[in-house]
C-alpha cells in the first residue's frame, strides 16, 4: 500500500468519526430538549378522567393475586370483562414499583416515549433526506408542536402511540437496506395494538405497506422481510389469541367485543363543541400550520423522491381516514370525539414536510422573495396573541403565566413577520427558538393543561 492510499483510508476514518460525533451530538441536543419540555413541572396538575382510569388500573396489578390474569388482562371490572390494552398499565405499574405511586410517575413513561419520538424523527430525516440539515428542520418543528408537547406530558396512550409510531417508521426505512429491520417493524407495530388496539394498528401498518408498495415494491415480495415481520408481531399475536381463547367468545360475540373496544376509547360531547376543543388544542400548532401547505406542494412536485412519497402517503391516507370517521360518528351519532389526540400521528409526516420545505427556503437564491402569505399569517398570530397577552394581564392569575406566554409568542412572530418581509433567513431561528421558550413558559405555568 503506497502512501497516497494509506492517507485516504486515514483521512476517510476521520471523516466517518466525524459523522458519528455529529450524529451522536444531535441526537443528544435533540432528546435533552425534549426532556425538559416534558419533564418540568410534569406532577403540579391532576390527571384528567382517562389518565384516572388508567393508573387506578396500574395501582391495582400489584395487589392481584400471581395465579389471576389481571396483570396479564387489565380491566376495567373483572366481572365484566372490559379489557384495557395492558401496555400504558404495565409502564406505568413498573415506574410504580420504582418511585411510587404518584402523579409524575403516572405521566413519565408517556413523556419519556414521547421524547424518545424527537431523536427517533431524527434518525426517519437521516433516512430519507439527502442532508442533515433537513432532519435537524424536521426534528424541530416536531419539537416545538404544542399539541405533541401537551399529550406527551398527559398520563394518557396519545404520547406512547406516537413514539411507537415513530419508531415503526424509522424501522420500515431502514428495511429497505436490511432485511432484518422488518422484525423491528413488527415490534413496533404489536407495541401499537398493546396499546390502543388492533385496528389502529392494522390502519397504520396500511401507511407503511402503501408507502413501500410505492418506494420499494420489491420488499413486499420478499419471504425475509415478512418473517421478520411475523416474528416481531407474534407475542401481541399471542395476546390477542389467548384473550379469545380463554374467552371462548362465539363470532357474535367476537364481533360485539371488537365493537366495544372501537367505541369504547370515544367520549361524545354535542357536534358543536369538539370543533371549539380543536381550536384550542390543535390550532396551537403555529407557527408551522402557515408552512405545511407549502410543504406539500414541495413533495407532490418531487414525489419521485423517497421522502416525499413518504410524506404524501402518510398525509393523504390518514387524513382521508379522519375524515371518513369522523364522518360517520357524525351521520350516526349526531355527535363528535371530545378528544382530538387522535390528529397527533399526523404531526411526523407534516415535521418532515416543513423541514423539507426549509431546507429549500434555506437555498433559495438571493433574488427570490419569500410567499406574503407567510408575513401576514404570522402578523395575525402576533395580534391574536397580543390581544390574549393583555386580556390575561388583566386577571388575577398565578404570576400572570399565561400573559407571558402569549407575549413570547406575540414577541416571535412579530419579528418573524418582519424578518420574512426583510427576506431574512434569520427567521427561521427566531421561530424556533421562540417557539421553543414559548412552550417552555407554557409548561411551567399552573395551566398547562
Amino acid at each position: 500500500m503506497n502512501h497516497q492510499t494509506f492517507t485516504g483510508d486515514r483521512s476517510g476514518n476521520k471523516i466517518r468519526q466525524t459523522e458519528r460525533w455529529l450524529e451522536g451530538i444531535w441526537i443528544l441536543i435533540l432528546l435533552l430538549a425534549a426532556l425538559l419540555l416534558l419533564l418540568i413541572n410534569l406532577d403540579s396538575l391532576p390527571l384528567p378522567d382517562g389518565g384516572k382510569t388508567v393508573t387506578q388500573i396500574a395501582e391495582q396489578i400489584p395487589r392481584t393475586s400471581e395465579k389471576s390474569s389481571q396483570w396479564f388482562y387489565p380491566a376495567t371490572d373483572v366481572t365484566t370483562n372490559l379489557v384495557q390494552f395492558p401496555l400504558p398499565h404495565w409502564l406505568i405499574t413498573a415506574v410504580y414499583q420504582i418511585g411510587g405511586s404518584n402523579l409524575w410517575m403516572a405521566r413519565l413513561p408517556g413523556a419519556l416515549l414521547t421524547a424518545l419520538s424527537v431523536p427517533l424523527l431524527y434518525g426517519i430525516g437521516r433516512e430519507i433526506f439527502p442532508s442533515r440539515q433537513t432532519a435537524i428542520f424536521s426534528s424541530l418543528i416536531y419539537l416545538t408542536l404544542l399539541p405533541v408537547i401537551h399529550h406527551g406530558r398527559l398520563a394518557l396512550t396519545d404520547g406512547t402511540v406516537l413514539c411507537l409510531l415513530v419508531l415503526m417508521m424509522w424501522c420500515v426505512l431502514r428495511s429497505r437496506r436490511d432485511l432484518r429491520w422488518s422484525c423491528g417493524i413488527g415490534i413496533g407495530l404489536g407495541l401499537i395494538c398493546l396499546t390502543k388496539g388492533l385496528l389502529l394498528g392494522l390502519f397504520l401498518l396500511t401507511i407503511a405497506l402503501l408507502f413501500l408498495g410505492w418506494d420499494t415494491p420489491r420488499l413486499l415480495t420478499s419471504v425475509y422481510w415478512w418473517s421478520g415481520l411475523l416474528l416481531g408481531i407474534a407475542p401481541t399475536t399471542a395476546w390477542y389469541v389467548v384473550r379469545l381463547l380463554e374467552l371462548g367468545l362465539l363470532p357474535k360475540e367476537v364481533f360485539n367485543q371488537l365493537q366495544g373496544l372501537l367505541w369504547a376509547s370515544v367520549e361524545t360531547n354535542p357536534i358543536n363543541f369538539p370543533w371549539y376543543n380543536l381550536m384550542l388544542r390543535e390550532i396551537f400548532a403555529v407557527p408551522w400550520i402557515l408552512f405545511w401547505p407549502y410543504g406539500l406542494q414541495l413533495a407532490w412536485k418531487n414525489y419521485n423522491w423517497g421522502w416525499a412519497r413518504l410524506v404524501l402517503v402518510w398525509t393523504g391516507f390518514y387524513l382521508g381516514a379522519v375524515a371518513l370517521y369522523l364522518g360517520l360518528i357524525a351521520v350516526i351519532f349526531n355527535k363528535l370525539p371530545g378528544d382530538f389526540g387522535y390528529f397527533l400521528p399526523i404531526y411526523p409526516a407534516l415535521a418532515l414536510a416543513g423541514g423539507s420545505l426549509l431546507t429549500e427556503v434555506w437555498n433559495w437564491p438571493s433574488h427570490k422573495t419569500f410567499p406574503r402569505f407567510w408575513s401576514i399569517g404570522l402578523s395575525l398570530m402576533a395580534i391574536a396573541a397580543s390581544i390574549l397577552s393583555v386580556h390575561f394581564s388583566r386577571l388575577d392569575l398565578v404570576n400572570w403565566s399565561l400573559a407571558l406566554f402569549f407575549a413570547s409568542v406575540a414577541l416571535t412572530m412579530t419579528i418573524a413577520a418582519v424578518l420574512i418581509a426583510r427576506r431574512n433567513l434569520q427567521f427561521i431561528m427566531i421561530l424556533f427558538w421562540g417557539s421553543y421558550l414559548s412552550l417552555l413558559l407554557f409548561v411551567t405555568s399552573p395551566y398547562w393543561i
